[in-house]
C-alpha cells in the first residue's frame, strides 16, 4: 500500500510542477509575508498550496520528548513553500514488509491550501488533524482536491508526532507525555495568529479529524479556552471516550521501551529520558513492533494519558469524561459522528493468513480469544485482576456470537462487536455527557453508504465480502485518501459536495447552525432523546433514539 501512496505522490508531485510551472511568477497571492519572513507557494491551477510551514522548532535532540517550542527563526531568503509535508516518523501499519519504518523525526508543520475562485474577500478556515491511531498517519495521506474543486474555505492540514516519540509517558512530571496533542495546539495558535496573511478568516476557524484526529479535535475541545482558537468542531468515527485513545499502563510501556532499546532498568523517569534522548529516533519508533502481539494489534500501544498536575505545560490532567462533567471545556458548536460498521478496520485485520498453515487470524482466534481481546478491545489494562479480565472477555463473546466458533460465517458479528466497543458506544456516551453538561450545541450523524473499495478491502485483498459501510467511508469523500476508490460514484460526489458545503457553512454560521444538503441538524443539549442524522445513499433523515441504532 506504501508502494501505492509513493506512486501517488510522484504522479502528484509532476502534476503539481506542471501546473507552477506556467503560473505569473510575479502573482502577488505567490508570496506571502509572516513575522519569520516572506515565503513562495506554488501555482496549482485552481488553487494556490504553502505547504511545509515550520510551527514549531524541531522537537530533536534536547527537545525530543518536551513540549513544543514555538519556530522563532527568521528567514533571511524567500522560504520555499513548495514541498509536500513530510511524514512525522513512524511504524506504519500500510508499509508493506516487515520493515514499516517510515517518516523523519523533523515534521512540525502546517500546509495550506487556498481555493482561488470564491465570492468572498476572505474565506473560512478549516484545520485537519489526521488520524492513524496515534501511531501512524500524515498530513500529506489525506488529499484536497475535492476541497479545492468546489473553493469553499482554506484547508490547512497539521502535521503531530506520533507514536512513542509523541506519546511515550512515564505518568510523572519527568515525562509526562501527551507531546502530539501540545504540537496540534501549538498548530492551532499558529493557525489563529497567521491565516489572515492567506486570505484566512481568523473568527470563522473550524477544526476537524478522523478516528485519531477526530478523538484529537474532541481532546482540543476540552481545552477551556479552545473557544478562542476555532469557532467549532466536528470529530469524524472518533472522541476522547473511545477506549483506545485515553488508556492506562503508560508507564510500564514506557518503561519497557528504554529496556528494547538498551537503556536497561533506569531508576526513574528522569533517567529514563535522559537515555532515551540519547538514542536515534529510528531506533525509539522501530520498538513499536516489540508491543504487538500479532500483526498490527494493538493498534494503539501509544496514545494520549490523563498527566500528572506538576507536569509542565499539561495538556490533560483529568479523565475527559470528568472535564465533560465539569463543564469546564471549549463551549463551541461540536459534532460528532460514526458510521453503521465502523469496526471493520479493526476486524478486518483477522481475516489475514496467520503462519499457521494456511489459518486465517480469526480462526486461530477461537483459541486465543482470552489472549487477544484485551488488546484487540483495549480493556487490558483497566482491570484490575485477570479474572476480571477474562470475565469480561468471555461475557462480551457471548453477547455477540454465543456458543458459535469464529469463521467467515459470523465475520459480521464480530465485526459489530467491533463497531460497538471501539467507536459507537464511546460515541453515544460522548454525546450524552455533552448534551447534560455542554451549553453549546451538540450534534451527531451516522453515516449509512458503503464505498465500493474502503479500508476493509485493502486490509484483506478481498473484494467480495460485504463489510457495509467502513471506517473512512464518509471522511474520505471529502479528503481522498488511496484505501478509498479515487472514482466516486454519482452519489457519492453529491454526497461530497454536501459535506464539503457542510464544513463552509458550519466555519461560517454565527448561531452554531449545522445542515447537511436539506437537513438541519438537531441539538442534543437537554434533549432527553438522541438526536441522530441518518445520512446515506438516498439523502438524509432527523431521527430520534434512547439508544443508537
Amino acid at each position: 500500500m506504501n508502494c501505492v501512496r509513493l506512486r501517488l505522490f510522484f504522479v502528484l508531485n509532476c502534476l503539481w510542477l506542471g501546473s507552477s510551472s506556467g503560473s505569473d511568477p510575479d502573482d502577488p497571492l505567490l508570496v506571502v509575508e509572516l513575522p519569520q519572513g516572506k515565503l513562495r507557494g506554488r501555482d496549482n491551477g485552481n488553487f494556490y498550496s504553502y505547504e511545509s510551514i515550520p510551527y514549531a522548532e524541531p522537537p530533536i535532540d534536547d527537545l525530543r520528548f518536551e513540549a513544543p517550542l514555538a519556530y522563532a527563526q527568521k528567514w533571511l531568503d524567500t522560504f520555499d513553500a513548495t514541498r509536500p509535508p513530510v511524514v512525522c516518523l513512524q511504524w506504519d501499519q500500510f508499509t508493506p514488509g516487515d520493515n514499516k519504518l517510515a517518516g523523519e523525526e523533523d515534521c512540525l508543520t502546517v500546509s495550506i491550501y487556498r481555493p482561488k475562485s470564491s465570492s468572498r474577500n476572505g474565506l473560512p478556515v478549516v484545520g485537519h488533524i489526521h488520524g492513524g491511531a496515534f501511531m501512524f498517519g500524515a498530513a500529506a495521506q489525506n488529499g484536497h482536491e475535492n476541497v479545492m474543486r468546489e473553493g469553499k474555505f482554506i484547508l490547512v492540514k497539521i502535521s503531530y508526532r506520533l507514536g512513542p516519540l509523541g506519546f511515550a509517558s512515564t505518568g510523572d512530571a519527568d515525562l509526562p507525555g501527551n507531546y502530539g496533542l501540545k504540537d496540534q495546539r501549538l498548530a492551532l495558535q499558529w493557525i489563529k495568529a497567521n491565516i489572515a496573511s492567506f486570505g484566512g478568516e481568523p473568527e470563522n476557524i473550524l477544526l476537524v479529524g478522523h478516528s485519531a484526529g477526530g478523538a484529537s479535535v474532541h481532546l482540543q475541545l476540552l481545552r477551556e479556552d479552545f473557544s478562542q482558537l476555532a469557532k467549532a468542531a466536528i470529530s469524524f468515527s472518533g472522541n476522547a471516550l473511545d477506549p483506545c485513545v485515553v488508556q492506562q499502563g503508560g508507564r510500564g510501556r514506557a518503561f519497557e521501551l528504554g529496556r528494547i532499546v538498551g537503556c536497561g532498568l533506569p531508576a526513574d523517569s528522569a533517567t529514563l529520558k535522559k537515555c532515551l534522548k540519547s538514542k536515534t529516533a529510528s531506533e525509539i519508533v522501530s520498538a513499536v513492533q516489540s508491543f504487538l502481539i500479532f500483526s498490527y494489534v494493538p493498534f494503539a500501544p501509544f496514545g494520549p494519558v490523563v498527566e500528572p498536575l506538576d507536569a509542565p505545560d499539561a495538556f490533560l490532567t483529568q479523565d475527559p469524561r470528568d472535564v465533560i462533567k465539569s463543564g469546564k471545556f471549549g463551549q463551541v458548536p461540536w459534532a460528532v459522528t460514526y458510521v453503521t460498521e465502523d469496526g471493520g478496520y479493526n476486524a478486518a485485520l483477522l481475516l489475514e493468513e496467520s503462519n499457521k498453515c494456511g489459518k486465517t487470524l480469526l480462526e486461530e482466534l477461537n483459541d486465543r480469544w482470552s489472549d487477544w481481546a484485551p488488546y484487540l478491545l483495549f480493556y487490558r489494562d483497566s482491570k484490575k485482576a485477570i479474572e476480571e479480565m477474562d470475565d469480561y472477555s468471555r461475557k462480551i463473546r457471548q453477547e455477540y456470537v454465543g456458543d458459535q466458533r469464529f469463521s467467515s460465517q459470523n465475520y459480521w458479528e464480530l465485526q459489530m462487536l467491533f463497531t460497538d466497543v471501539l467507536f459507537k458506544n464511546s460515541t453515544q456516551d460522548s454525546l450524552d455527557l455533552h448534551r447534560k453538561h455542554g451549553k453549546s450545541p451538540a450534534y451527531a450523524f451516522v453515516y449509512d453508504n458503503p464505498a465500493d473499495r474502503g479500508i476493509a478491502q485493502v486490509l484483506t485483498k478481498r473484494r467480495h465480502i460485504n463489510f457495509g459501510t467502513v471506517h473512512g467511508d464518509d471522511y474520505f469523500l471529502i479528503f481522498e485518501n488511496v484505501v478509498r476508490d479515487p472514482q466516486l460514484r454519482p452519489d457519492e460526489k453529491s454526497i461530497s459536495r454536501n459535506f464539503i458545503s457542510m464544513l463552509a457553512d458550519f466555519a461560517l454560521s454565527d448561531n452554531g447552525t449545522l445542515t447537511y444538503g436539506e437537513c438541519v441538524f438537531q441539538d442534543n443539549v437537554g434533549s432527553e432523546k438522541f438526536n441522530l442524522l441518518l445520512i446515506g445513499k438516498n439523502g438524509c433523515q432527523n431521527k430520534q433514539y434512547v439508544q443508537f441504532p
